[in-house]
This record gives structure tokens, sequence and C-alpha cells, in this order.
């Protein structure tokens, strides 16, 4: 792509004036939703392209499924059911457990409540309640002890914040170990992308149930909040930090206090991430020993009635208790994929990066190198980005850089583009000499659909011969044989154009047109049909011209083959030529040469005849041609279908009886039928031909393998 200095200058001012947008964008000035959610798709795509898909061994779900809602009755079950459960489960000798469900209504069985918290008292055991946020900030059973404070003056982090809970009866609450909140953060598509690891309600701090069981595996460490602006101007929220005498673990979050769940797999009980085991299984004494010895055991459910699936990027359909098995899994692995609160000046030192090198080289490149080089910016965007994921668990916007880099790159192409669209209609047009001027209008209104190279398409060909030609070549003065020529071509090529066809060569006393390309016709074997009666008609005319002024007629034989055949521009370096080729053009060519044997002014093939059914048709024969082992019909148009011609009809009807006596062998029945033609018809060359051939068949009948086809194979 040829550029000027004017076309540079208007490049990088358009450069520079997107870049500036984008930067309002990434300072949070003019934030663009759509980039935030394509942000999202990008890391939901890159999750689902590295999860472990691996079984993690140390996390078992025990699972309230249809299965054991069928054996053990509708939830929620008697709390002496759910105790015995427990029970079961200590039997089994594991290390943890948490219940992703909440008992925050009084079992109306005397005594069932307490037989849980009996259960539960002295074991390790994390609860699950959940956070509301509604006007009336509504509230129901206990709430655990808080982790931190916020009343010293840091009220202001941004955590996670709620007014309202449903928690566990407070007997329960005090007999448990510990518990968590199992919200999750649903954004704006739908989809489960983060859990809270602390949340606020009132001045309290509280953590959710992936935090409380990590904890509780650590012997409940003490927790502080590891927060960004010490000087006070910007608050947030950097990591949390747990600490047991000199040991401390920082988990890194965004910068309210969340992370990314770090999914192994597509999730449920198919999924391979975890073991999953029927709690009516656990109940009834069907799980081997060894299956949850030394095991961190969740209990939530998979059954759809019970409303604990959601939607994440791994799924549609994904059990909320699986959703914390993740997150726990991922604390304990210290594989931990979080948006730290640098991301946003990372964004904007690369687009200033990506759209100065843009702006400064990009207006000198052509397309091809212009193509390159934002290429090799997108792959170093995505390169740096991937690697900070998988090496440091970052996770960096990326849709701002590469979405600068693709607009930038169509603004370049589409400023050259007006540089060089007078180029472009000119290379259109050279297909003016081909099909008529309206065609060319139509193409230039969109060029780019438009050009030379070779394709494959099904079209139909048209060979139109004159008849005589030879013989006037040979009596006729080169002048006024050369204006003869002239004048019927320019009047046969009106007609081929009148039909939309396109004009491929003329060859000595032969026109040759094809119908299909460049504009896709699907009507290009009725437009073709239609272009070769008129051809017919216009001869004619030509004709009675000739007549009064004493010229000689001339005779025409075009033959019509509709099938694919290969289309483009076509030729040596020094001569080319937008042309059609294939079998179905040979065809063409060789049924124009039998109008010549039948006495006919058109042959079309049976394809054409197939596609062009708004016409009547005279089949004239079956025949084999010169490249074709198997026979063909071949046909004669006689016009347009419309109001039936009485005498048309009892013709075609008496020619049809013909061929089928001809086809039986029966040859004075085709005798007579053919005379009654010819008294009908007298000067149809067809008749008289078809006359002769079935005298020959009289004098010498065909072999037993006769299947009623001419060979016209041999020229």
């Amino acid at each position: 792509m040829s550029t000027t200095r004017g076309h540079r200058r208007l490049t990088t001012a358009s450069l520079l004036l997107l870049l500036c947008l984008f930067v309002l964008h990434a300072s949070g000035i003019l934030a663009v939703p759509l980039l935030h959610r394509l942000d999202e798709q990008i890391q939901d795509t890159r999750l689902r392209a590295t999860m472990p898909r691996t079984l993690d061994e140390r996390i078992v779900i025990v699972d309230i499924d249809e299965k054991s809602l069928a054996e053990v009755g509708r939830w929620p079950w008697p709390r002496d059911r759910v105790a015995d459960l427990v029970d079961r489960l200590f039997g089994h000798d594991i290390r943890l457990l948490g219940m992703d469900t909440v008992f925050a209504e009084p079992d109306p069985l005397p005594g069932a409540d307490q037989r849980l918290a009996q259960a539960i008292r002295g074991r390790p055991v994390v609860l699950g309640y959940y956070f509301t946020s509604d006007r009336e900030g509504r509230v129901s059973g206990q709430l655990p002890a808080p982790v931190l404070n916020l009343s010293d003056g840091s009220a202001s982090v941004p955590l996670t914040r709620w007014n309202g809970y449903g928690a566990n009866l407070p007997g329960l609450m005090q007999a448990g170990a510990s518990a968590g909140f199992f919200n999750a953060i649903t954004d704006d598509d739908g989809v489960v992308r983060s859990l809270p690891l602390l949340a606020s309600h009132g001045d309290q701090v509280y953590e959710s149930l992936a935090l409380a069981l990590f904890r509780q595996l650590l012997d409940r460490p003490s927790l502080e909040i590891v927060a960004s602006g010490a000087d006070g101007s910007s608050p947030g929220v950097q990591g949390i930090r747990l600490i047991q005498g000199d040991r401390q673990i920082v988990v890194p979050t965004d910068g309210r206090g969340a992370l990314l769940v770090p999914f192994r797999g597509t999730g449920g009980p198919q999924g391979g991430s975890f073991t999953y085991l029927p709690a009516a299984d656990v109940l009834a004494d069907r799980v081997p020993p060894q299956t949850l010895r030394g095991r961190i055991v969740l209990l939530g459910t998979t059954a759809p009635g019970l409303q604990d699936l959601r939607a994440t990027p791994v799924s549609q359909v994904y059990p909320g208790v699986e959703v914390h098995a993740n997150l726990l899994s991922g604390l304990l692995d210290g594989r931990l994929p979080y948006r730290p609160d640098y991301a946003a000046g990372y964004e904007l030192l690369m687009l200033l990066v990506i759209g100065l090198a843009l702006a400064l080289w990009l207006p000198r490149l052509g397309a091809t190198k212009a193509v390159a080089l934002c290429l090799v910016l997108m792959l170093g965007v995505i390169a740096a980005t991937q690697f900070l994921y998988l090496e440091h668990g970052l996770v960096m916007p990326m849709a701002a850089p590469l979405a600068l880099i693709m607009l930038a790159l169509a603004l370049h192409m589409g400023l050259g583009f007006l540089g060089e669209s007078r180029a472009r209609r000119e290379l259109a047009r050279r297909f003016g000499t081909y099909v008529p001027p309206e065609i060319v209008e139509e193409m230039l209104r969109d060029p780019d659909r438009y050009d030379m190279s070779a394709t494959t398409r099904e079209m139909t060909v048209l060979f139109c011969d004159m008849k005589g030609f030879t013989q006037m070549a040979e009596t006729m003065p080169p002048a006024d044989l050369q204006r003869l020529l002239n004048e019927v071509f320019s009047r046969l090529t009106a007609v081929v154009q009148r039909h939309r066809g396109t004009i491929d060569k003329y060859m000595g006393d032969c026109l040759m047109a094809f119908w299909g390309a460049p504009v896709p016709a699907e009507d290009h074997a009725t437009r073709a049909v239609d272009a070769a009666l008129n051809i017919v008609s216009e001869v004619q005319a030509i004709n009675q011209e000739h007549s009064a002024l004493g010229l000689p007629e001339i005779g025409v034989g075009v033959g019509l083959s509709t099938g694919p055949m290969c289309v483009g521009d076509m030729g040596s370096d020094l001569r080319r030529s937008y042309t059609v080729i294939g079998d179905t053009v040979n065809l063409g060519a060789r049924l124009e040469g039998l109008s010549r044997v039948y006495g006919v002014d058109i042959v079309a093939s049976d394809r054409t005849r197939e596609q062009a059914p708004g016409h009547v048709w005279q089949e004239i024969d079956r025949v084999r041609v010169k490249g074709r082992s198997q026979a063909l019909a071949v046909h004669l148009p006689l016009g347009p279908a419309g109001v039936p011609d009485e005498a048309m009809q009892r013709e075609l009807s008496q020619w049809r009886a013909f061929r089928m006596a001809w086809l039986a062998r029966d040859w004075p029945a085709c005798e007579g039928l053919l005379a009654d033609l010819m008294s009908v018809n007298a000067k149809k060359v067809l008749y008289r031909y078809w006359a002769e051939r079935v005298g020959l068949a009289k004098t010498s009948p065909p072999g037993p393998d006769w299947d009623g086809a001419t060979d016209h194979s041999r020229k």
C-alpha cells in the first residue's frame, strides 16, 4: 500500500487521537464496559486452557444428590439424620468437615437440634452461612465471632459489604469449631468468577467458608489485612496475612479482598477434579474406609431442585460446593490467580508504549508490513500477560492493548483505502471488457467481492457459431466480410449483455459467453437460454435486412452447457483473459457442433434444461460425445413456458411417442409418427434426419446392447 506524506500525517494524528481515547479508558475517566467484558472473556478462555484437569485427592465432596434425596427423603433432612451423617464421616477418620449448608430454622422434632450440636461439638467442623443485602437488612440465626473489627478507623477499606444474613441456630454455632460465609461474586453477565475471602457486616469482618477451612487446617492463625495506601489517601486491599508465631502466609487478593477461583476442571461428579460420594452411600456404610480417611470433606449438593448450581467460566451448570472446593485447593497449593492493584498502571503503560510505537511506525509501512507489525505487537502482549499469569498468577488486562492494535490497523488500512480507491476502481473496470456496463457499476459498489483469481463454481456456457461463414469468406471481399462479421458480433454481443452474460472471446466466426461470473447468478441457466433464443431471433432480423439489401443470409448454431467450471484470469505473462475452462465448457462446444447434425439452432445439455424449467423443451436425442462415456440427453428450447399452444402440444406429444417407439425398436410406428410430424412441420430438418435414421435402423437393426443413444464421440 503506497502512502503519501499527507496520508502519513493524517494517519499519525488519527492514531494519537485513538491512543488518547484508550488512555482515558485505562485511567478510569472514560471507561468502556465492552473492554472490561472482553477482559473477562479472555481470562475465561485462558482459565479453560490452563486448568490442570487432575484429581485433588485431599478434598472429597459428600453430595446430597438426587440419589440421596430419593433414598433419605427431601431436603432439609431431620437434624438427627444429619447428625448421623456427621458421626459416620468422622467414623471414617476424616480430617476436616465443611458444610455448604445452613441450619437457620429449628427442627420440629424435639431434641434433633441438640443431637446435631452434640455430633459437631469438639470436632473440626466449619459451618456455613450466607450474607444478604436488602433494604430491611433481615437477619436470622447467630453469626460466628468476627475475625477483625473495622471500628478502629479502617472502615474505608473497600471490602464487600452486606447488611443482612442467614446464619445457623445459636446452639449449632456455639458447637462448631468455626463458620464461614459461602457467598460468591456474580459478575454482570451472571457468571461466578471470584469469591470474597473477607466481607464486612457493620463494623465487623467475617471470613469465607474456604478461608475458614484453610485457617482451621493451619490451627487458626491470626489474620490481618494487607492494605495499600498507607498514607490514607487511597485505601485498598492487597492481600491477607495469616500469622502464627514466626510463620506468616500472605494471600494476595484484588482490591476488594476477593480471589479469582482457580477452577481445576469442568465440575460435577464426572468432572474429575474431586471425588464425589453420595450422602446416602455414607449413611448406608457403602463407602470403603480408605476413601475418606484423612480427607477434607465438604458437604454440599448437586441436586438441581436445591438451587446450588452456578454459571462459571468453565460450565454453565456448576455445583456451588465445588466452587469452594476449588478455592480451598488453590489456597492449599498457593495456586491463586488474582488481579493486583497495580493492574491499571500496567495497562496504561502498555497502551502508551504500543500506541506511540504504532503512531511512529505504522504510517510508514505498507499493508503486509503493517499487518506483520501488528501481529508482532499482539503476540508480544499475549506472551507478556500469559507469562505473568502462568509464572506469578497475575491476571493483567489484555483487551485494551489488543483492541488498540486492531483498531489502529483498521484505521491505517481504511485511510489507505481512501487513497487507493481510484486504483481499485480501475481494477474493477477491467471487467468492462467482458460484462455490460450496468454490471460493472454493480461491482464498483463492493469491489472487494470481485477479482480475477480462479475459482470453481456452477455456471452456464454458450457457444454460438455462424453457419456458412466459410463459403462467405471465399466469395466476399475482405472488407465486406469484416463489416458483416463486426455487425453480427456487435448485435449478438448486445443480446448477451442484455441478459447479463459475460463475453469470453471471439474465435473466428464463433462467440463464446458464460453466465454466473464475475457476478454470481442463481438463474444463470435461464438467462443463458433466453439469450440463445434471442440470438436466433436477432439472426432472423439480420437476415431480413440482408435480404432487402441483397446480402447473403447467415445461420447460427448454439450450444448450451451447465455445470461446474473453473473461471478466472488465465493465460501467459504476455496475454491473459478472463475465461472458463473445464469439461462442462468442452461439452458446450461439442453441443454447438451437434446443431449442424440435427438441423436445429440450439442444442442444450440435460442439466441446462433442468435449471431452466420456465421454458418448453424438446428432447433431440441421447448422445455420446468425445470425452464422455455415458450417454446424455440433449434438448432444443422452443420458447418460454406460457399459455399452451395446442399445435405445439400435439407436435410434442407425437414426438415423445416417436422417441418411445424408437427405444422400443418399433420401426413401423416410428415411420408413421415421423410422417405425421413432417406433414405438420415439413421444414424441420430434425424430422428428416430421424427419418433417415429409422430407415437405416430397419435395414441394419442395432445389436442387443443398443440403448437408443447416438455415438458422436468421433469427429
